[in-house]
């Protein structure tokens, strides 16, 4: 799948907004992709999640024995990588602030895993998730997403592999331009508060 084939995607559910928008990384933006909507569809979920898998390189894919997302934002896009992959797919939740793995989900010592995100900006949540995935014996073999927001500049520690790498320019609270400093921002993310 081509950059523009994902980007339609996205336009197709209307999953790509415009406006100032709060990041949940802490940052602003003149644009938010709602990964949300564009996995609403199944058989979007499915085409998306089939191309990412296509993008991690047939040995590393192989090696593969479990996917784990960090809930919210990665649980959909997560289970559909299992899918993909055919096998396990779980996820880890912060019901106190720290990763955790719950709901009778196990991780076993020296497992391989896959990391799935829907959305990499500054790399904190993954490397977060990752910690989890380590604390509870497992081995973080390579990192997915749909989105890369870093521009390519994150760092996991793993290989990365987005479906699509996008340079939407990010600002600090204190370098917002007078465009966006005009207007009040929207926290679309999962982490909105009401």
């Amino acid at each position: 799948m081509q950059d523009e084939e994902v980007l339609a995607e996205f336009r197709a559910s209307k999953a790509l907004l415009e406006g100032h928008f709060l990041l949940s990384s802490g940052r602003h933006s003149a644009h938010y992709l709602q990964c949300a909507r564009v996995l609403m569809d199944p058989a979007r979920a499915a085409r998306l999640a089939i191309a990412l898998a296509q993008r991690i390189p047939r040995e590393l894919r192989k090696d593969i024995v479990k996917v784990v997302s960090p809930a919210m934002g990665g649980v959909i896009i997560g289970h559909e990588m299992g899918r993909a992959l055919e096998v396990e797919a779980i996820f880890v939740e912060r019901p106190t602030g720290t990763f955790e793995v719950r709901r009778g989900f196990t991780i076993e010592p020296g497992e391989k895993v896959l990391l799935v995100e829907d959305v990499v900006t500054t790399g904190l949540s993954s490397r977060e998730a990752m910690d989890c995935i380590r604390a509870a014996g497992g081995k973080v073999i390579a990192a997915a997403a749909l989105v890369d927001r870093s521009a390519g500049s994150v760092d996991l520690g793993v290989p990365f592999f987005p479906l699509i790498a996008i340079n939407f320019p990010t600002y600090a609270p204190d370098e917002l331009p007078p465009e966006l400093a005009a207007t009040p921002a929207i926290k679309p993310g999962s982490r909105a508060k009401p």
